[in-house]
């Protein structure tokens, strides 16, 4: 057994993939991902959920 794959494309249509996967019509601009934006929406979205869940207790009469 030889340590080299096998080739699954001849090369005419490697090279007409490569040509596609070049001219960038598969790509989508996208805006920088910004972790800390993530983490402050997390914060306030825990922030409200606890806050709903003293409010739902106190009116319940559990605190």
């Amino acid at each position: 057994m030889s340590d080299l794959p096998q080739k699954k494309l001849s090369e005419a249509d490697q090279a007409r993939v490569d040509q596609y996967l070049k001219s960038g019509v598969n790509q989508v601009q996208r805006k920088p991902f910004r972790p800390l934006l993530l983490l402050l929406l997390l914060v306030i979205l825990l922030t409200l959920l606890s806050l709903l869940s003293v409010f739902i207790a106190q009116t319940k009469g559990v605190v």
